[in-house]
Order: structure tokens, then sequence, then C-alpha cells
């Protein structure tokens, strides 16, 4: 049997999936892109991915991945990005239910096969 092991590399992997209403989707993807903007610019920050379903049965339409360095470089974005949604008027916790977006947010780390 061969062992796997747990976040070799250090990085931690924000992985966001939501189910966003067609009729949403332009106002969706502009918040996603401000923030990913801003992502970029930040300390640690790696590499990020948006996605669209394009096919299957997945109830998710929207999925984004960002890689950090390490924790503490994501926990710095998280302050920076609610410092900025604050300044702009923006609560995702009101705003996503509004919109009839469901999300299933998580953090995740890479595993060595």
């Amino acid at each position: 049997m061969t062992a796997f092991e747990r976040n070799p590399s250090g990085h931690i992997y924000r992985v966001d999936k939501f189910i966003v209403p067609e009729h949403v989707r332009d106002e969706f993807l502009s918040k996603v892109e401000m923030t990913h903007k801003l992502l970029k610019t930040l300390p640690g920050f790696l590499q990020d991915l948006v996605l669209e379903q394009t096919s299957g049965p997945g109830e998710f339409n929207f999925v984004t991945v960002v890689e950090w360095e390490s924790d503490a470089s994501m926990e710095s974005a998280r302050t920076v990005v609610a410092a900025m949604h604050e300044e702009i008027g923006f609560n995702p916790r009101e705003v996503l239910p509004r919109l009839g977006i469901k999300a299933d947010l998580a953090n995740y780390w890479r595993i060595e096969t």
C-alpha cells in the first residue's frame, strides 16, 4: 500500500463552489473579477482559476480556486478582502442569498500520490 503525503509544499488552496442562477451570472462574475484582481496583488498569491461548468450532472456551475503560499498568506488576504468589501458596501452573507446563489467554501491542501 502506498502512503500519501499530505501537503508537501505547505501551499493551501481556497476552493469555492457556487450554484449561480443564469440571471445573476454577470453580476456574480463582476464581483469575482474584482476580488481576484485584488488577490493577485497580495503577498503569497501563487495562482488562481475561475471555472464555469460546461457539462455533467454536478450542481455547482462555478468553481474558483486560489493557491496560496501558506495558511498565513491566505489569512492575511482574507483580512484585506474583507476590508475591500466593507469599503464598497458589499456583504457576501447578504448578497449571495438575495441573488439566489448557494456556496460551498473550503480550504484544501494537496495530497502527493
